[in-house]
């Protein structure tokens, strides 16, 4: 009877990669090769299933294009971007449990683009876009509540058909987006929409997976802003829309309760910063605190 084991197999593997020059690649392929082996075993993984499983992540990096990373989709979908935000934003406040006083991480997304304009405080990003109109408002702290001057909100969502631009087209022209510099004391204030609910894209590998698994292929509604300021930990989050539908069952696990925020809606009239509204629009207000830098 042969000595070649499913054990010695892995210890053979583990073995080739032991000469690895970099300790931290070494690390990783070793722990991958142990739990891969492991999950085989735990299954008792058959030929057609490993077949189907590669022929699975081959489809997906078919249908992957620059503007459709689907096996960023994949990640999102099965919490592991979550998890890695999770684990950064640990690292970043020197707590292995991930307690933090700034303001939590979630997902970037597949859909986040690049060279968003730069745009004056009050700045309508959504003009011409379907949506209900909402006005945004808050500040950026530090931990200890300082305004941070001149901190950076680029931001980006869908738009009232819960759309992204870069799905509307093959050349897509940027919509819904927008650098903003936020005042001396903090302050920032623009207009876009107020989000809507969406299906993550479930016409490739991911969406087959889903409707397999029998799960919603929702996402509650929700802004994207990436925050940063000099000396500070730079921040990716959403903001949710407190009564969207699938607030509870996010496709990508990226809701957090601490991030959802109430919408107020308002008749026609003077908004806040003066503009006269024609129409109904909403208003929500949410602060952000950033963490410093580890030394």
């Amino acid at each position: 009877m042969s000595e070649y084991n499913q054990e010695k197999l892995t210890q053979d593997v583990l073995a080739a990669f032991a000469g690895t020059p970099d300790p931290r690649l070494r690390q990783l392929m070793t722990a991958l090769v142990k739990h891969v082996h492991a999950f085989a075993r735990e299954v008792d993984l058959t030929s057609e299933e490993w077949l189907a499983g590669t022929k699975f992540l081959d489809a997906t990096g078919q249908i992957s294009t620059e503007r459709r990373p689907e096996f960023i989709l994949l990640s999102d979908t099965l919490g592991l971007s979550m998890m890695v935000v999770s684990l950064a934003q640990a690292r970043a406040s020197g707590n292995a449990k991930g307690a933090t006083e700034a303001t939590e991480a979630t997902v970037e997304g597949p859909f986040y683009w690049p060279g968003a304009p730069d745009m004056p405080l009050g700045s309508d990003i959504a003009e011409g876009i379907p949506g209900e109109p909402a006005f945004y408002m808050g500040r950026v702290t530090d931990l200890d509540g300082k305004p941070l001057a001149g901190a950076l909100l680029d931001v980006w969502s869908g738009d009232g058909d819960g759309k992204y631009d870069v799905q509307l087209s093959d050349t897509p022209t940027m919509r819904a987006r927008g650098r903003f510099r936020t005042d001396a004391e903090g302050r920032y204030w623009f207009w876009s929409i107020r989000p809507t609910y969406y299906p993550i894209p479930d016409d490739g590998p991911v969406g087959a997976m889903m409707r397999a698994t029998a799960r919603s292929i929702n996402r509650p509604g929700h802004i994207h802003m990436q925050v940063s300021a000099p000396g500070h930990v730079m921040l990716t989050t959403h903001v949710f829309v407190g009564n969207s539908p699938f607030l509870h069952e996010d496709a990508v696990f990226g809701k957090r309760d601490s991030l959802v925020v109430d919408f107020d809606a308002h008749p026609p009239g003077k908004a806040v910063d003066g503009r006269e509204m024609k129409k109904p629009y909403h208003s929500a207000s949410f602060d952000f605190r950033l963490a410093p830098t580890p030394a």
